[in-house]
């Protein structure tokens, strides 16, 4: 096309920005709109709800994994840890990760409230306002927490939980964003590379769980038949692993923080890695059973997708490959360290999110290249090992051990106080862990077997059809099932198969 056609385009060119105060101009009088793409805008917004897609994603992913009386529970969980984490991102969290006057180490509360953080250029990107930024990295903090809060399976109370990840996000989360993506932080100033979360997110939320599942306990009947049972439905594993793969779209592309290349390569190595990582984790599973493992495919594509997240903005497409098989592999095999370290890591979400973060770290030492980075037009950095930046790799595990190591401690001081506070203990009582959560904690279910097997107790009790009113005390409950036969044949690990309609039993 020659100038006279182009300029008949409907092109508005982008204005440099000239605004004025913290918000960047009064909207009565300035049009705060012409310092930025509309293209980049509509990018982000969409990145956003991806982001946003993978909160239910995680809940179904962790569903599937549970047991069926405890399966609405963790979605519940998950949902809730968006609503409680929005809050408190919109409260001071936003502050206390991307404040310009922040240290090394934390920011501070100019932002309280999300006041003053409106259309000036932000921290991040000048190629997209303060509140769209504060929006877009909101949703990461609600994916961690998510994914830290999966640690309570099967045995956990909910109401600490949630204060838990009031506290959690506050305290841990923020610290590490702030470190990492602050240009104040240390790490940041460092030269630490971890484009969208391989320390923050997976590291932090995956030492997380490993430390509420210790302060937890095990699970009644850890270790013995009563707990040797398959995912309990492995549709809700496959639809949490398809809602994960397709919002990691808008978690890694959207790092990027503006429609460009290196978004599209994001995109390219983020679908690589996943694809890689799901053939790895089920070829190893088959090596031992001969089974095609869906379970073990979906492992494998959310490991694989762990793993290019630290370098998703950084690497070529060939090294999502190389990622994709270690990030599978090395989580594959840290599953056993649960039977090592003797703690009942229910969820697995330590191997695959704190050690997959770990591989996701290293291999981006080892394959960052500036020429990469530099496809957004503006972002210059040293690169990794391919670039011969030997000092990539220490400068990476100085930032996973010191972020694993914070959240592991932190989260273990966070619980050991919740437990001591009247009326906040962790731990369920075991007559409602052998109800299953969703019938002690939240009195819904996910499947209406309960419902059934309310109506045969409740003729068994000598009430009418539909008569269970008897039923709905838990102490009631507790007792019937402790007096059961059924309960026995369970504390003998012998399989109910006769009795699952009713959710009763080793396959419950």
């Amino acid at each position: 096309m020659d100038s006279s056609e182009l300029s008949g385009l409907p092109y508005i060119p982008l204005a440099p920005y000239n605004g004025k105060g913290a918000t960047g101009g009064d909207p009565l009088t300035d049009d705060l709109n012409v310092w930025y793409q509309s293209g980049d805008i509509a990018f982000m917004i969409i990145a956003t709800a991806l982001v946003l897609f993978m909160v239910p994603g995680v809940g179904f992913f962790y569903s599937g994994l549970a047991r069926r009386k405890s399966a609405l529970s963790l979605i519940w969980l998950s949902v809730m840890s968006a609503a409680v984490t929005t809050f408190q991102w919109f409260f001071w969290g936003y502050s206390l990760t991307f404040s310009r006057g922040a240290n090394a180490y934390i920011g501070d509360l100019a932002h309280f409230g999300l006041n003053a953080v409106l259309a000036r250029p932000s921290i991040g990107s000048n190629r997209i306002p303060d509140l769209l930024f504060a929006l877009y990295q909101g949703m990461f903090s609600c994916v961690t927490v998510a994914l830290a809060t999966g640690a309570v399976a099967e045995r956990g109370r909910m109401l600490p939980c949630v204060i838990f990840m009031f506290i959690w996000a506050t305290v841990i989360y923020d610290p590490i964003a702030c470190w990492t993506w602050n240009p104040n932080g240390w790490s940041n100033k460092m030269g630490g590379l971890d484009f969208a979360g391989g320390t923050p997110v997976h590291i932090a939320s995956g030492s997380a769980a490993l430390a509420y599942s210790m302060m937890l306990g095990k699970r009644r009947g850890h270790g013995t038949h009563e707990l040797n049972y398959r995912p309990h439905n492995v549709t809700h594993i496959v639809m949490g692993t398809v809602f994960l793969w397709v919002g990691w779209f808008g978690f890694n592309a959207g790092s990027a923080l503006s429609a460009n290349m290196r978004a599209i390569m994001a995109a390219v190595v983020t679908n690589l890695a996943a694809g890689v990582g799901g053939i790895t984790w089920c070829l190893l599973d088959y090596r031992l059973e001969r089974k095609w493992s869906t379970v073990g495919f979906c492992s494998g594509v959310v490991a694989g997708l762990v793993a290019i997240t630290p370098g998703s903005g950084y690497v070529p497409a060939w090294a999502a490959v190389p990622s994709g098989i270690l990030g599978a592999a090395v989580a594959n095999y840290a599953t056993k360290l649960k039977f090592l370290l003797r703690i009942d890591d229910a969820l697995d979400i330590f191997a695959v999110h704190a050690v997959g973060g770990l591989v996701g770290n290293i291999c981006t030492a080892l394959f960052a290249s500036s020429h990469i980075a530099r496809l957004d037009g503006v972002s210059v950095i040293k690169g990794g090992w391919v670039d011969h930046n030997w000092l990539q790799l220490p400068i990476q595990l100085a930032d996973s051990f010191t972020g694993g190591a914070y959240s592991f401690v932190g989260t273990c001081a966070i619980l050991f106080v919740l437990n001591l506070v009247p009326g906040l203990h962790l731990r369920a009582e075991e007559g409602c862990e052998v109800l299953g959560m969703d019938d002690a904690e939240i009195g819904e279910f996910a499947y209406d077997y309960v419902e059934e097997r309310r109506e045969v107790l409740g003729e068994v009790m000598g009430g009418g059809e539909g008569d269970t009113g008897s039923l709905f005390s838990i102490a009631d409950r507790r007792a019937l099932y402790s007096s059961s036969p059924l309960s026995a044949r369970e504390k003998e690990g012998i399989p109910m198969v006769d009795y699952r309609m009713y959710g009763v039993g080793q396959a419950s």
